[in-house]
């Protein structure tokens, strides 16, 4: 999944879902640079979008968007299961949206000398665009999806995503579903095992 579903397989704990962001700036299995905090967001960041690509539903619908969406099916499901989320947040989450993300943005960073400055860099943008508010929207949707297409370093129909989507919504919706009944339980055994991790 994308930023917000990050966030939300984080289980409320708002150091986590920075270092679990934070796993997208970080490349190779040597970790032993960080906090134990900061490696535990690393790991669950790795962990979800482990699960999600190997998930047998996810795995169903990867052919029907193939056709349309080569070479960039997967990504189209993190950025589909993020505005399906967004869009359906009270399901899934008993805070209100705007607050949850709020109380995200609020919260200090800890361990702030241990991000590098590209992602420093990357949250301030998050918090200064508010990104993820409009992710509940077709605008939103939109936008996640062009920007994300224009910054691939190959050729791609990205763009064209949003359409797909409209065009196999409700198979897609039945898809996410299922995802989700699976990855909450899944994820919260993963937020107890971290959190008998001795913190550092």
């Amino acid at each position: 999944m994308n930023f917000l579903g990050h966030l939300y397989f984080s289980g409320d704990d708002h150091a986590l879902m920075y270092a679990n962001l934070f796993g997208d700036f970080v490349k190779g299995s040597d970790l032993s640079s960080y906090p134990q905090s900061i490696r535990n967001g690393i790991v669950l960041h790795r962990n979800i979008d482990q699960y999600i690509d190997h998930h047998p539903a996810v795995a169903e619908l990867m052919p029907k968007l193939y056709p349309k969406l080569p070479k960039v099916s997967a990504i189209a499901v993190d950025l589909f299961f993020d505005h399906l989320l967004a869009s359906r947040w009270s399901e899934f989450h008993p805070m209100d949206y705007r607050d949850f993300l709020n109380a995200f943005y609020a919260h200090p960073i800890a361990h702030r000398r241990d991000y590098s400055i590209e992602f420093l860099d990357f949250i301030n943008r998050l918090r200064e665009n508010d990104w993820m508010f409009y992710y509940r929207t077709s605008w939103g949707l939109d936008k996640m999806c062009s920007g994300v297409g224009s910054r691939l370093s190959f050729p791609n129909t990205l763009h064209i995503a949003p359409k797909v989507f409209d065009e196999l919504k409700d198979t897609i919706e039945e898809i996410f579903e299922r995802y989700m009944h699976d990855a909450i339980p899944h994820f919260k055994q993963i937020i107890q095992s971290l959190e008998n991790e001795p913190r550092a």
